[in-house]
């Protein structure tokens, strides 16, 4: 007679970045096509942003797109949010802190000064803005400029937000060192802490309690960097227990539309703070769990890829678009829609060239010849992101 066995049913291992399932520390880690493709969305708020500002439509035309592009400069702070997540992602326990900024160099400088040129060009042809004066052009390509509010826009206006970005990596091997010996419960109270911060400035900046406004401060956009970071610590630790996709998104959409309720500028940061904060890392949870998100399609992936570039050219295509419109033509609906639809076309045929003629061939002559570790492509992990405006 034989005994009847009862075997256990084998449950499959859990994805990393599940719940309590955490990221292994070394290795190269999974990739998150959606915070890629994220990239371009937030890049079109920022490109309808300045369509809006342009004046390009009229009428109701015009009015629809003030009502839908107006919060369109909250973008910065979802960039400045998903920089310190890949970041973050990304990061690795042996990576030495002259390495980390030689990469970060290598990745912002070469568009940056390409474009910093091509302002320059259009300065002359144009006859205005005026040129910069040396120590403007020293501020801006050293990308400290945004520390003194007369020069914030110097050059190619959006390159403001690349010195709040310097000020972040700058500061990133020291505050990944202090990620890495906080538990979750520690991670959870920094990113608390840079919360309130980011509210009590946003609160000070809407009443004018400050001499310098917040908006363009590297100082003041820390706290969103910051977020960012804690967000994907928590992730690779497997303790983010934030609302999916879903629900972030809604957040995130309802907190866009809230902005022109608030005072103008770094105030705006209150309305999207929280969406954004949560969408990031639930975009990034849909694609470790290999769940469907909006923005994993290869063509919106690879429009991400070009979002940099694409940001920062744009706003000198329109720039140079007033010595043929006119400043702020007010077009009707067909024309408006012509003439940006160009402005688009322009903008990223214009950024297809620098990715691929300027950005990514000078990066691999910056880094050729470091260390292995340090030149490798890091093609499975997400490329890491700078700011737009």
């Amino acid at each position: 007679m034989t005994t009847a066995t009862t075997r256990t049913p084998r449950t499959p291992p859990a994805r990393p970045g599940a719940a309590g399932a955490p990221v292994p520390p070394d290795g190269v880690r999974p990739a998150l096509p959606s915070l890629t493709g994220l990239r371009w969305v937030a890049a079109l708020l920022v490109f309808g942003l300045h369509i809006n500002n342009f004046g390009y439509l009229g009428g109701q035309a015009g009015r629809l797109v003030s009502w839908a592009f107006t919060p369109g400069g909250t973008g910065v702070s979802f960039f400045f949010i998903l920089s310190g997540f890949v970041l973050t992602w990304s990061a690795r326990p042996g990576d030495r802190a002259p390495g980390f900024w030689r990469r970060r160099i290598a990745r912002v400088y070469p568009v940056h000064l390409a474009t910093a040129l091509l302002a320059v060009v259009i300065a002359f042809a144009m006859g205005k803005p005026a040129l910069p004066t040396w120590k403007q052009t020293l501020a801006n390509a050293s990308l400290v400029h945004s520390w003194w509010q007369p020069w914030w826009q110097t050059l190619n206006p959006v390159s403001w937000s690349l010195a709040c970005e310097a000020f972040f990596y700058a500061l990133f091997p020291a505050l990944f060192w202090l990620l890495r010996r906080l538990n979750a419960r520690g991670t959870a109270v920094l990113g608390g802490l840079a919360a309130v911060v980011a509210l009590v400035l946003a609160w000070a900046d809407a009443h004018h309690w400050l001499n310098q406004p917040m908006y363009s401060l590297p100082l003041a956009r820390l706290p969103e960097f910051v977020l960012g970071t804690v967000t994907a610590r928590l992730v690779l630790l497997g303790r983010w227990r934030g609302p999916g996709v879903e629900g972030s998104l809604a957040l995130a959409i309802l907190g866009y539309f809230l902005v022109p309720q608030v005072a103008p500028g770094y105030a705006a940061t209150s309305c999207t703070l929280a969406g954004f904060t949560l969408l990031i890392p639930a975009a990034a949870v849909a694609d470790l769990r290999g769940l469907p998100t909006l923005w994993r399609g290869k063509r919106l992936v690879r429009l991400g890829e070009l979002s940099f570039a694409f940001y920062m050219v744009h706003l000198l295509v329109l720039r140079a678009g007033i010595s043929v419109l006119g400043d702020k033509p007010r077009f009707g609906a067909v024309a408006g829609i012509g003439v940006t639809a160009a402005a688009f076309a322009i903008s990223l045929a214009l950024s297809w060239a620098l990715f691929e003629g300027v950005e990514r061939p000078v990066r691999r002559l910056l880094l050729r010849g470091g260390r292995p570790k340090e030149t490798k492509e890091r093609s499975a992990v997400q490329k890491e992101p700078v700011a737009a405006d």
